[in-house]
This record gives structure tokens, C-alpha cells and sequence, in this order.
């Protein structure tokens, strides 16, 4: 039985697709407009009215909506002015690629609908950095009403810190009125570090034509007070620039009229967009984001996005619902809003960049972890999101760091950690960098590298993109070959558990890895690599068996009996039919962690009662049935419904009282996608 926690009049209603999923539902935050670390904004209150909208970090990233019915004003986004009433926000639906509330005040009805189309079988539509916001009006009371609603965002959305000063103007683009708002000194790719937004580029408020838009840029008194008091925006830009994002708030505003609304529906929308100009820099070399590969500016950019609307609304509609469908048949409804939850997230944590020959080349964000860029123990966990839904942009966080390895500077036979510090990608950072081997993750991160090449392997029923590479993938498992059954003292991805010797997960993973190596070697046409690494890989897995045991489980560590672990490597035995493994390895430990399982999860291991959502559902795959995959499953369901802590989906929590241990906004929330690799048929459907 399902037991939903509720929230009184003013929660949220959360329904999946058209699907009925009708449960008084709370997301810890809501995702607003998301496309990449830096142009991310989410809600993180209950209720659109009780807080400003806010960048990932925390910060505020502020958006003011209002809405004119019969000539009072009512506020629909923000806090300010407080002494107007709120409407009541009567419904939240949120979507793979949408979040939608239901607002009523005054005998009408607003559906204020935020849309990034992260399509992410069309990179070219994926890549856009524009999001539409959409309001939907209707009469509720059999009566017609008179309504307009404002828009503005702030000038804190093109600053790192509100005393930086910035500028605006209006942009020249035929049939739309676009606003233009940036930092005067343009520091682009200056900065690099965690605890930061973005001070270059240029943020754009877009009106499509035809809709009788009126859009000012002023102080946010001039521009909010106008309509509040009498429905009108103040008839002139505000020329006083340049200024301090602080100095009097800059904003962009709008205001869309919709005249006398009934009972039929209207709508009406904008478009957000922020142009970067440069995204990432590589090696020492500054890269533009992939868009520009379709668009020679941000008009082109806009005035496509403009055109396809409709379009893109509706396939974002057939996505968000097949999707949804799906994952409920593999999991269930919980699983399926977990998915919603998590699926811009782990897009929105990378950025998708363009080299100089086109290839799209697919960076990390650690968020809130320590800012490292493109580090490899993150692309892992988010793997299955990739594995499942589109391998380019697996290949494209792989290959950085497999051009890297092969490169002179890098000069150790396991894989690197990281490219850097986010945005700047030009090498290693973490631990002993490129000097020494001081705090590196040898095993993990090589094993990481072969597990994921092995699946794109799978997926495209070749290894192709592993033959450009062989060489330094050789190195990598030959390293693995000897110092992977048994890890001396290091760090895996778990690292804030700190180091440990002789861990028994770690091993898995260096096993699943050559195995995974073999695979490759037989696809590739090497038939005695491949019978050498699998004949290693074998034996290495009955040394395993005898090593680790425990009882009625399997060891942390090999040396420390009385301990246990979640073991989420082994899922690679079955995903990737490697079979390594007995079958009863699995069972064992599922059976043992359903004896340890707190209220809000299943912890890391016996040593804390943290875990890690990512591999909580890792272990729900590994679980095999749909019954056992819902009973892991359902706390990390519970851990959102009741956490006190309004942050963008963690991955690390307590799974006693669900607190937030810490990291938010993450790419590896992508990986609570791995039951749906459970699933054959629907694995292959998706990844077509």
C-alpha cells in the first residue's frame, strides 16, 4: 500500500502525463527553465508566490508574474508587492520537459506552463538555450473577464554578483520583440569554480508577433508598479546604464493582452533565451555551444525557435507521455515521477559544446561537489541516461577525456578524473592532477571508462567508437588486470566516504570492466584478447565469491568481516550479459539489504545512514522484479515527498529523517533511469 503525504489546500498536484496520477505530490524544487549549468532556474517552495524563483545554486535568479483580471491585479510568480493577493495555485504537473500550475483568482483560470524542449534524440533542438513560457486563460465562473498578464526577469540573471554592472538594449529581429540584457565587462570564460553564474553573454526576453505585446526595460518600481495600479507599462526604456544589477533592480518586462477570455481557452507565450557565445574551453581552446552549428547568430537562433513552437510544444507533449507510460510499465508510478523529476536535471548539469569540426563534445558539471568539469565518476552514474535515450552524448563526455589520456600530458597508465574546473576543461585538477598519484582514483575511473564503453558497444551492437581508442583502452584494462581483484588503499566515486582498501564493490566494477573489455576485443575481431580477458575476468569473479562472503551477504571490504555494502557495480552482469557472476551473488545481497533498509533508503554502507539516490535505483535494477525494483524504489519517492530541504533533486541524503547531506543539481541523477535497461525490448525502443 502507498502511503502519499499531504500538503493541505496549497499543495502541489503533481499528475504524469494524462496517465491519472492524481496523489497530492510535493517536488522539493521545480525546474523553470533549465538547459545547462549556468542558465538553470528552478522554484523551490510549494507555491510560485512564496518565494523568488532561484538559480540552482540558491541564488536569486527573480521572475515577477502578475495577472489583470477586471482590473485588479493579482500575483502569480514572486513575492512582491505583497499587498496584492496571490491567486491560488490549485494544481502542478511536471513532466520530463515541462512544468505546468494551475492558478485561479477573480473567475479565471491560468495554466503557466515552463517548457525546455530537451529533446534529447535531436540535439539540434536540444541544444537551443531557449525555453517558452506559456499562459493558457479561461473563464471559470460562466462569465467573460478581462485579462492581461506582465512577465519580468532580472538583471540578476547575467550576474555572478548583484554589484556587478550591466547594460541592455533591444534586439533587431524581425517579427519579435526581443530585450537584450548583459554585463558590461563580458568576462567570458574568466571564471572558473563551483558557487558561480554566469557574467558573459547576453540573457533575451522574446515576444513572437501578433500578440499585441507591450515589453519596457526599466527599474523593477517603474516597470511592476504601472500594472499593478492600472494595468499599464511605462511607455519608455529606462536609459540609465550602465548600473549595478542592484541599482534599482533592471528588468525586462512584458505585458500580453488577452481581452475578454469565456470558457474557451487562451494562450499566449514568450521565449527565454541566453546566448553564452562561448561555452566551454578545451584544452586551451575556447569552444562555441553546439547551436551554432544550425544558427550564425542568436537571431536565426530566436526566429527558428519562434516558428517551431507549436511544433516543439507538441512533441514535447507525445514525448513526456510516452515516456511516462513507459517507465510505469517497467516500475511503476513512483518510478515514473522519480524520472520526471530527474530528466532535465541531468541534462540541464551539462553543456553540450561544438569542436572545431563539429563534433558535439557533451561537459559535466560537479555541482556543488567542487565544480570539476567533465569528471568521469560522474559521467558513470548519469551513463544509463545516455545508454538509454542517446549514445552521442555519452561519446561526446567520453571522448575529452580519451583524447586527453592519449595525449603527452597525461602521463599514468589509468584513466584521469576530471578535464578541470567548470568551464574551463584544460586538465586534470582533482586530487594529484597530471603531477602525481596522489588521491587518484585508479581503479575506479578506468573501470568506469572500459563499463561505459562496453555499453555504447551494446547499444550500437558495435565497438567502432572503442577501435579509435584501443590503445589507451588496452592500457586501462591491462592495469585493471592487475591491480583490480583486490584495490589497494584509494578513493572510488564515493569519495566523501573517504579511502579504503580492499573494497569489494570496487573490485566488481574492475571485474564488470573487463569484461566488458573482452566483449569489445570479440566485436573488434581480437578473438584471443577477448578469450584472454574473459578467461581473467571469470576467475577473477570465483576469487570474488570466496573473498567477499559474509554470511548471508558480501563484505565492504575483503579484510572486514561484519561489514556490508551496496554492491550496484554488479548490475553491469546482467545489463551488458556478461554473467560473470552466480546468479545467487545477486539474490544474497538483495535479500540482505531489505533487512537494512531505513525509511528514506537504503544507506551507502553499514560505516553511515547516507546513500546515494542514483544508486539506490541501481540497486532496484539489480533487484530484477518489478515487485523488488518498487521496494527500493519507493523511500527514494518518500526521501522527495517529505525532505524539509527545497533543493534541486540530491543525490546524497540521510535515510532517516531525509535531510540533505549534500550536492544538488547534479548530471548523475540521470542514472536513476537504469530500470528501463532492465527492460530489452523498451532499452532498444528508446535508443534507436
Amino acid at each position: 500500500m502507498k502511503h502519499f503525504r499531504i500538503f493541505g489546500l496549497l499543495a502541489c498536484l503533481l499528475a504524469l502525463g494524462s496517465l491519472g496520477y492524481t496523489e497530492v505530490l510535493r517536488p522539493p524544487a521545480v525546474p523553470l527553465i533549465t538547459h545547462d549549468p549556468y542558465f538553470s532556474v528552478w522554484s523551490m517552495d510549494d507555491q510560485l508566490t512564496t518565494s523568488w524563483s532561484k538559480h540552482w545554486t540558491g541564488s536569486t535568479h527573480a521572475m515577477a508574474g502578475y495577472a489583470r483580471i477586471d482590473g485588479k491585479s493579482w500575483r502569480m510568480m514572486g513575492i512582491d508587492p505583497d499587498t496584492i493577493p496571490a491567486m491560488e495555485q490549485v494544481g502542478l504537473q511536471v513532466t520530463p520537459t515541462r512544468s505546468i500550475y494551475r492558478l485561479q483568482g477573480g473567475g479565471v483560470e491560468i495554466e503557466l506552463e515552463f517548457c525546455s524542449p530537451l529533446l534529447v534524440k535531436d540535439l539540434a533542438v536540444m541544444a537551443r538555450p531557449v525555453s517558452y513560457i506559456t499562459w493558457t486563460v479561461k473563464s471559470t465562473d460562466g462569465q467573460p473577464h478581462e485579462v492581461a498578464v506582465y512577465l519580468d526577469v532580472t538583471g540578476e540573471w547575467v550576474v555572478n554578483t548583484s554589484n556587478q554592472e550591466i547594460q541592455w538594449t533591444r534586439a533587431k529581429i524581425a517579427g519579435i520583440d526581443a530585450l537584450r540584457m548583459g554585463t558590461v565587462e563580458q568576462p567570458v570564460l574568466a571564471k572558473a569554480g563551483d558557487n558561480l553564474r554566469i557574467d558573459w553573454g547576453y540573457l533575451y526576453l522574446a515576444v513572437p508577433g501578433g500578440q499585441d505585446a507591450r515589453t519596457v526595460i526599466a527599474s523593477d518600481r517603474d516597470a511592476r508598479t504601472p500594472f499593478v495600479e492600472s494595468g499599464v507599462l511605462a511607455d519608455s526604456d529606462d536609459l540609465r546604464m550602465p548600473r549595478r544589477a542592484s541599482d534599482q533592480w533592471p528588468v525586462m518586462a512584458c505585458v500580453l493582452p488577452f481581452g475578454k477570455v469565456g470558457a474557451d481557452p487562451v494562450a499566449k507565450h514568450v521565449m527565454l533565451a541566453y546566448d553564452d557565445q562561448f561555452s566551454i574551453e578545451y584544452l586551451d581552446r575556447k569552444l562555441r555551444p553546439y547551436w551554432r552549428q544550425q544558427f550564425a547568430d542568436v537571431s536565426q537562433l530566436l526566429s527558428a525557435a519562434a516558428r517551431e513552437y507549436e511544433s516543439l510544444r507538441q512533441r514535447c507533449g507525445v514525448f513526456d507521455e510516452e515516456l511516462t507510460r513507459d517507465m510505469e510499465a517497467v516500475a511503476g508510478e513512483e518510478f515514473a515521477w522519480i524520472g520526471a523529476m530527474a530528466y532535465r536535471q541531468c541534462l540541464a548539469a551539462h553543456k553540450l559544446a561544438m569542436d572545431f569540426d563539429g563534433t558535439p563534445l557533451h561537459f559535466s558539471k560537479e555541482c556543488f561537489s567542487n565544480g570539476c568539469i567533465a569528471t568521469v565518476d560522474v559521467t558513470y552514474p548519469a551513463s544509463p541516461f545516455f545508454l538509454l535515450f542517446n549514445t552521442e552524448l555519452l561519446k561526446g563526455q567520453l571522448i575529452p577525456i580519451l583524447e586527453y589520456a592519449q595525449s603527452k600530458r597525461w602521463k599514468f597508465n589509468f584513466a584521469p578524473h576530471d578535464l578541470g574546473t567548470y568551464p574551463l576543461a584544460n586538465g586534470q585538477r582533482y586530487g594529484g592532477g597530471e603531477e602525481s598519484e596522489e588521491n587518484q582514483m585508479m581503479v575506479e575511473e578506468s573501470g568506469n571508462m572500459l563499463i561505459m564503453a562496453a555499453g555504447i558497444a551494446k547499444v550500437e551492437k558495435n565497438a567502432e567508437f572503442a577501435r579509435k581508442y584501443w590503445p589507451v583502452l588496452t592500457e586501462w584494462a591491462e592495469y585493471l588486470r592487475e591491480q583490480g581483484l583486490d584495490p589497494k588503499n584509494q578513493l572510488c566515486t564515493d569519495d566523501f566516504a573517504g579511502h579504503l582498501a580492499h573494497n569489494c564493490n570496487l573490485s566488481i566494477k574492475a571485474i564488470m570492466a573487463l569484461g566488458g573489455y573482452a566483449q569489445m576485443a570479440a566485436a573488434l575481431g581480437y578473438a584471443e584478447v577477448a578469450q584472454t580477458y574473459r578467461q581473467e575476468a571469470e576467475a577473477m569473479a570465483a576469487k570474488w565469491v570466496e573473498m567477499a562472503a559474509d554470511g548471508d551477504h558480501y563484505r565492504l571490504a575483503f579484510d572486514r568481516p561484519g561489514t556490508w555494502s551496496q554492491k550496484y557495480n554488479l548490475v553491469w552482469d546482467t545489463l551488458l550479459e556478461l554473467n560473470l557472476f552466480p546468479k545467487d551473488v545477486a539474490r544474497k545481497e538483495i535479500s540482505y539489504y531489505k533487512k537494512v533498509m531505513n525509511p528514506y533508503g537504503l544507506p551507502l554502507d553499514n560505516r553511515e545512514t547516507y546513500t546515494k539516490a542514483d544508486w539506490e535505483l541501481w540497486i532496484a535494477a539489480l533487484a530484477g522484479s518489478k515487485d523488488d525494483m518498487q521496494f527500493f524504489i519507493h523511500p527514494v519517492f518518500r526521501f522527495l515527498q517529505d525532505t524539509p530541504d527545497r533543493v534541486p533533486f540530491t543525490d546524497w541524503y540521510w535515510t532517516k529523517d531525509a535531510r540533505h547531506r549534500g550536492f544538488q543539481h547534479r548530471s548523475v541523477i540521470g542514472g536513476v533511469f537504469i530500470p528501463m535497461l532492465t527492460d530489452p525490448a523498451l532499452w532498444e525502443k528508446w535508443a534507436k
